[in-house]
């Protein structure tokens, strides 16, 4: 065979069947095309050449015409319906024109008539193999392409984000620094007058404008840092008192009081604390915010407990607050979703549905409007195991 077929052959594994009645020409193309490297199957009739090419899936075929059994335009059909892309040479007689045109409309490759020219059968192989080639690069170049889509298509998506995040929280610098500047208005009032009061309320509007900064801040963090869980051993009791010194921190010289169930177990499980923990805290933030923006009722509660239900470890959080419509409940996970106005950032419920997923988790939601609000999350056992 010439070079072409050689380079060809050291790029590409071909694997062709010879389908022949006559066991000399099989014998002859096999010697011939074993010699230019090719990988050679035989059948001496369309019957056998199918059963073969169905378990070795050759690349090319060459098969004459008139064969007993099955003769060579039903075996072209026949490997046409199982892999179209397969390349088909059929073999014909002299005259046999008739034969040839109904190959070509069953879509064979090429035809080479009889006597077999060795030089006519290096060609159409050689052809046979350009369209191989050139099928397979255009499947490498569609995946590249497709590939390539999808990557830009994700960038597209993370810009997206980005641009509505960066929007997010610049609309929220500006109505935090608002309320610092109103805070410190009211301190230079206070400090003015020697009104201890009024300076103690000006601290209170800081102190509430950092506390916003701070959570923003770790929420933007939360968000960006994308990292694999880092577990750690955390005991059940230690972990709730720690929840519980946060949040009673947080509700100090309001009317809200928060109802905290120890664990009466002491057993240790296994997550990343840190991430947990914030999860938890944003939860109970959104319950302090619900309680504050009640206006109708005076006594507000925040509950929270956690247990273990056979082979889960089960966090509920409760309060009393103004509750969601059915509106706002399906759209609190969603990034950049807030019901607060200026006061919500928009990521801390959706970072919080995001870690207790990670932990393998789920959280389930109940809420009445003016009624108030639970939150049910089920972190199974086998998620908190080492």
């Amino acid at each position: 065979m010439g070079d072409l077929m050689g380079d060809m052959m050291g790029k590409n594994q071909i694997s062709i069947l010879i389908v022949d009645d006559e066991e000399d020409i099989r014998d002859v193309l096999e010697i011939a095309l074993k010699d230019a490297g090719y990988q050679v199957f035989l059948a001496e009739n369309g019957e056998k050449a199918f059963g073969i090419f169905k378990s070795k899936q050759p690349d090319i075929v060459i098969t004459d015409i008139k064969m007993p059994v099955m003769d060579g335009i039903e075996l072209l059909r026949q490997i046409k319906r199982e892999n179209p892309e397969t390349e088909v040479l059929m073999i014909t007689g002299h005259g046999d024109m008739d034969l040839t045109i109904r190959s070509l409309k069953n879509e064979a490759t090429d035809f080479i008539t009889k006597p077999v020219n060795v030089d006519i059968l290096e060609i159409a192989i050689e052809k046979a193999v350009e369209k191989i080639i050139a099928r397979q690069k255009l499947l490498e170049y569609t995946q590249k392409l497709e590939l390539l889509i999808l990557e830009k298509s994700k960038l597209a998506d993370h810009l997206s984000s980005l641009g509505v995040m960066i929007g997010s929280i610049s609309h929220n610098i500006k109505g935090l620094l608002t309320n610092l500047d109103g805070g410190l208005y009211v301190v230079k009032s206070g400090l003015k007058k020697a009104d201890n009061k009024t300076m103690e309320e000006g601290i209170g509007l800081l102190d509430q404008a950092v506390d916003r900064i701070k959570k923003m801040i770790m929420d933007v963090l939360l968000y960006s840092k994308e990292r694999a869980l880092k577990k750690d051993a955390i005991h059940s009791k230690e972990f709730v008192e720690k929840i519980k010194g946060i949040i009673e921190l947080k509700l100090k010289g309001t009317n809200i009081a928060f109802k905290c169930k120890a664990p009466d177990f002491s057993d240790t499980f296994y997550a990343d604390e840190a991430f947990l923990m914030a999860a938890l805290i944003n939860f109970l933030d959104n319950a302090i915010d619900a309680c504050m923006a009640d206006t109708q009722n005076m006594d507000h509660e925040i509950g929270f407990e956690i247990s273990w239900e056979t082979d889960s470890l089960v966090i509920c959080i409760h309060d009393n607050g103004c509750g969601m419509d059915s509106h706002t409940k399906e759209k609190i996970f969603n990034l950049f979703f807030s019901s607060k106005g200026t006061k919500g950032t928009g990521f801390g419920l959706y970072i919080s549905n995001s870690i207790i997923k990670q932990h393998g988790g789920s959280i389930h939601v109940n809420s009445i409007k003016n009624k108030g609000t639970d939150f049910k999350i089920i972190l199974p056992k086998s998620k908190l195991d080492l």
